[in-house]
């Protein structure tokens, strides 16, 4: 028997690939963002941007007072989940989150997917340029971690996001040759 309580639908913050890597049908878009978290290249990609040894870097959510991370918001149908937790299955947990919709500045509850620390996959915290080395060097069967930077660096700018970690990344990444 069907729950006719449980929500058909529900918002999902994408603020990594799922920014402009979008394999799964969606009802709604919006640009969006969500308060008190910021992006890191904080966790391991063993499955897609590197290998079980040599794994890449990708970006997580880490709690931060006062920061706000941008990104788009999707709504989609419950039956996606299926695709999007074998997709983000590295590590990765789904956990409740408030998003406000830029267009409108409403606030939508719904989930995103991060890695906390403790995961198995999870590399932490690393001075800029030891990371930018790491993801130049890295690579995987979804392609090299340089490109998931530089399409993640595009994708934000064309949202007018502000993102310095990312940027910084991005800039100390493409100097190496």
């Amino acid at each position: 028997m069907k729950d006719c309580t449980a929500p058909e639908a529900t918002w999902v913050f994408g603020y990594g690939s799922l920014i402009y890597k979008v394999d799964f049908p969606f009802l709604q878009r919006e640009v969006a963002s969500i308060d008190g978290w910021q992006r890191r290249f904080w966790q391991g990609s063993h499955d897609h941007r590197g290998t079980p040894d040599s794994p890449g870097r990708v970006v997580t959510l880490t709690p931060a007072r006062g920061a706000l991370c941008q990104g788009v918001a999707y709504r989609v149908e419950n039956s996606v989940f299926a695709h999007l937790d074998h997709r983000e299955k590295n590590g990765y947990q789904r956990a409740p989150v408030s998003i406000t919709l830029a267009a409108s500045g409403a606030t939508v509850e719904g989930v995103v997917y991060y890695a906390a620390p403790g995961n198995p996959a999870f590399l932490g915290e690393a001075p800029l340029p030891d990371m930018a080395r790491h993801i130049a060097a890295s690579a995987g069967p979804s392609g090299s971690n340089r490109d998931y930077l530089n399409q993640l660096a595009r994708a934000l700018q064309g949202l007018g996001a502000r993102d310095e970690h990312v940027f910084e990344l991005n800039r100390l990444v493409d100097a190496i040759e």
